[in-house]
Formats: C-alpha cells, sequence, structure tokens
C-alpha cells in the first residue's frame, strides 16, 4: 500500500507540473481578427484613441498641469515622442517606459495594433 501511494504521489506531482504552462491570451485564443490596421490614418483612427485614452492628462489644456508637459494634442509634440520610441513604450507597457495611461487600464491590444500601423506607414498627419 505504502508503494502505491508513493507511485500515486508521484503521478500526480508530474501531472501537475506538466499541465502548469505560461499561456498568453494570443496563444489560447489567437490574434484578435477583428482588429482592421489596414486603412489606419491620425485623424480617423489615432486622434480618436488619443482623445479617449490620453488627452485627459496630455492634451492642450491640461498638458502643464497633469501630462508633465507632455501635450499629445499638438502633432508635432506627439511626432517627438512617436521618433524616439516612447509613445509605443509607454502605451504597450514595455520595461524602462512609463506605463501609459498611468490611471485606467491599458489600451486595448487592437489600439496599441493601430497605432503601431499608422507609425510603421510613415506617422502621416493625415
Amino acid at each position: 500500500m505504502k508503494q502505491f501511494t508513493s507511485w500515486l504521489t508521484l503521478l500526480i506531482c508530474s501531472v501537475s507540473i506538466i499541465s502548469c504552462q505560461y499561456n498568453n491570451e494570443e496563444d489560447l485564443y489567437g490574434k484578435n481578427e477583428n482588429c482592421d490596421i489596414s486603412n489606419v490614418s491620425y485623424s480617423k483612427t489615432i486622434i480618436p484613441i488619443l482623445t479617449a485614452s490620453c488627452y485627459t492628462c496630455h492634451s492642450t489644456s491640461n498638458a502643464s498641469s497633469f501630462g508633465s508637459g507632455i501635450n499629445l494634442e499638438n502633432f508635432n509634440e506627439l511626432m517627438i515622442r512617436v521618433n524616439n520610441g516612447k509613445l509605443v513604450g509607454a502605451i504597450s507597457h514595455l520595461p524602462g517606459y512609463p506605463a501609459m495611461p498611468r490611471v485606467g487600464a491599458k489600451l486595448d491590444d487592437c489600439s496599441i495594433e493601430k497605432i503601431k500601423a499608422w507609425i510603421n506607414n510613415g506617422a502621416l498627419n493625415d
């Protein structure tokens, strides 16, 4: 009986270890097929994302009070953050960047992918 208990314990431990693995959402459910990044534009795609998630702190009226002086409503200032990689680093919560937005949840993956697509397509002011 003691040997059976030992084997059973070993079997349970082995199954537990094998079944434990790290999965991210994309591995489990696949890429978000509903995220269309084919026709992103500054005016129709990026401004609405920034308005909903960033302008509370980083607008012309709020940047000096709440946004550390960073005004993403101004295209030229936005491009500084685009060109130095700080925009993508912050919204993607990459190590070494302040996670943005500071208040509230991280941007959804589709919004981040749209911003990246806009940048990869030249970050035009269209």
